[in-house]
């Protein structure tokens, strides 16, 4: 028996979202209706999504940013939902991780078929996926740090650390992404899922204990930089 398709639907139209739930759940989806952004990006932490339809102009956290925060954790198909009709909005879009963009008004049918059509072919690259994945979950730094991405689980030269949710989900986001700049705002949103306040040093925070669990050197680091006035990104240097 094939299992049901599951939706996060992200939308703060209430008529909008009624009527696209409605006609998915008709469809035989299972649809999961958050009406902003940050309640989009808790309700996608909080279980297995298929795909996401996404809009743009979202309260809280944009349809860009939830888009973006998705991607970092997930191959899913992703489908901005939106009434802007310029070329840069859908460019940027797809930049930033979607997979395809519908632009208000659609067809309830055009987006059945768009959702038909992109799990077909997510579930063929989770095919072959799953055919070449071998065990590469754990992956070994030079410094001494080990760090097992599926377990979560982290050592420095054999021996495990302890480390909080946060500073785990940190340095997860960071050496799953090497070399990837990630801003202050950005590493609040996709760790914390709330809105990053001005002059919140909760990052920094987080940043400073996990180095020093790391045995990590601020002036000469072997895993997380600082970029002055940017943000962090992990340079780890990949063994065998």
């Amino acid at each position: 028996m094939a299992s049901v398709t599951k939706v996060l639907l992200v939308e703060d139209d209430p008529e909008i979202g009624r009527i696209v739930r409605d006609h998915l759940q008709r469809e035989g989806y299972a649809v999961t209706w958050a009406s902003s952004g940050l309640e989009g990006w808790e309700d996608f932490q909080a279980q297995p999504f298929d795909i996401a339809l996404i809009d743009l102009m979202l309260p809280e956290m944009d349809g860009f940013a939830l888009c973006k925060h998705v991607r970092l954790t997930s191959d899913v198909p992703l489908l901005i939902m939106s009434a802007r009709h310029e070329d840069e909005a859908k460019v940027r879009g797809l930049g930033v991780g979607a997979d395809d963009y519908v632009t208000k008004p659609f067809s309830l049918t055009e987006l059945s078929a768009r959702i038909t059509s992109h799990m077909r072919r997510y579930r063929r690259f989770l095919q072959k996926d799953g055919e070449a994945v071998e065990d590469a979950s754990r992956c070994k730094y030079e410094g001494g740090l080990s760090v097992d991405f599926e377990k979560k689980e982290v050592q420095l030269n054999g021996e495990s650390i302890s480390l909080t949710p946060k500073e785990l989900g940190l340095l997860i986001l960071l050496a799953g992404h090497p070399h990837r700049l990630f801003t202050k705002q950005e590493l609040y949103e996709h760790i914390w899922g709330q809105a990053d306040l001005e002059g919140n040093s909760t990052v920094t925070v987080h940043v400073k204990s996990l180095r020093g669990k790391l045995k990590d050197n601020k002036r000469d680091s072997r895993f997380i930089q600082t970029v002055w006035g940017s943000g962090y990104r992990f340079i780890g240097d990949q063994t065998t």
